[in-house]
């Protein structure tokens, strides 16, 4: 997959833009707050209509105008596709490929696959567990138009069914509504429990040869999707799944009342990692929690190769810096095929990284040098 050009007017501090890009190696350097991040932030946005840094698509529009734009021509699967999307306060966002609307994010599914690396994301391990569940959605929506259908209506679900538990007390009647919403959101947590368990279980067979290797041998890296605890095992199918989840909410009814708190279901999901045999959110150093994130990331980016035949887009924002020497070259050796973004602030790159194109970002332009 190879992002050919991108276009954005009034996205972030991009007054205008216009950039084509090499299907190698692009390499964007400037100062500090210049715009590099927002660049990939643009390119990551075109592939999942989700942003890793706004939680709503009004905080991308540059401050003092009512929209912006952004459009991607892409090469995938053997063929060219342009990517737009419209972004307005106070409207719903407007999605299009190849000139034709899209109904739902889910429909972006496989076009523009992207792994983003950020300084962030070395913390995945030590961090609470809604950053890992973030990294599994991120990864699956792009592979499953499904699940990506399903989690906005879990979402939706969830925002509903958080207000009756506040406002029940005040408003009892709201509670006549309740078990309508378990209902449908037992349905829609089983296709999200579905796919998670068997992306994990990808991401199992995946992840420690590489986390292996990336150690010198020295660490065994496994990993366990935990859910609710009335499913013993979470790659059954949705139908299957459906009763022992309403078992869990039926459980979990009185204290979800008590608490006002959705108590019972996946938004609750972690993804455990442990280092020889020991957690490592608790135990590891903080080099091995590095390793063990960036081993994620590499695993599931080879994740999306096996299941598209190409390599997704990866952006490195700013984060060979926050590397050693030893984990920088070992990340670098692991990405010699598909297109590759990096940011740093000075005008060098690493030695491997040579071919390609380099861009200088200054108060939101960019020119290739």
């Amino acid at each position: 997959m190879i992002v050919q050009a991108l276009t954005l007017d009034f996205f972030r501090n991009y007054l205008h833009l216009e950039a084509e890009f090499d299907p190698g190696v692009n390499l964007i350097y400037g100062e500090n707050a210049q715009g590099k991040t927002n660049l990939l932030e643009a390119v990551a946005y075109l592939s999942t209509a989700s942003s890793h840094r706004a939680r709503y698509d009004r905080d991308l529009i540059q401050f003092g105008v009512d929209s912006a734009f952004l459009q991607a021509r892409i090469f995938s699967r053997q063929r060219e596709f342009t990517l737009e999307a419209n972004l307005a306060r106070g409207a719903r966002r407007q999605l299009y490929a190849n000139g034709v609307r899209l109904k739902t994010a889910g429909e972006l599914s496989g076009i523009l696959n992207t792994v983003l690396f950020c300084p962030e994301d070395l913390y995945l391990i030590r961090e609470g567990a809604a950053v890992r569940r973030r990294f599994l959605d991120q990864c699956i929506c792009q592979l499953r138009p499904r699940y990506a259908q399903a989690l906005a209506e879990y979402r939706k679900l969830y925002e509903h069914k958080t207000r009756i538990l506040r406002d029940w007390q005040e408003k009892p009647s709201l509670l006549d509504t309740l078990d309508e919403f378990n209902l449908r959101m037992a349905q829609t947590g089983a296709v999200i429990i579905h796919y998670r368990a068997h992306f994990v279980k990808r991401l199992r067979e995946i992840t420690p040869p590489i986390h292996l290797d990336f150690s010198g041998g020295r660490e065994e890296l496994d990993l366990r999707y935990q859910t609710v605890s009335t499913l013993t095992d979470p790659q059954l199918t949705p139908r299957e799944i459906l009763p022992r989840l309403l078992e869990h909410q039926e459980s979990h009814r009185q204290a979800e009342l008590d608490s006002r708190q959705c108590l019972s279901g996946p938004h609750k999901d972690d993804l455990e990692v442990d280092i020889n045999s020991v957690s490592a959110k608790t135990y590891a150093s903080q080099g091995q929690t590095r390793t063990a994130a960036l081993s994620l990331k590499l695993a599931s980016r080879e994740i999306f190769f096996q299941e598209t035949g190409e390599w997704p887009v990866l952006l490195l924002d700013d984060v060979l810096s926050e590397l050693d020497e030893r984990r920088q070259a070992f990340v670098l050796g692991r990405i010699t095929g598909g297109q590759v973004f990096i940011t740093c602030c000075e005008d060098a790159g690493p030695a491997a990284l040579e071919r390609g194109r380099t861009f200088r970002v200054e108060n939101g332009a960019i020119a290739a040098r």
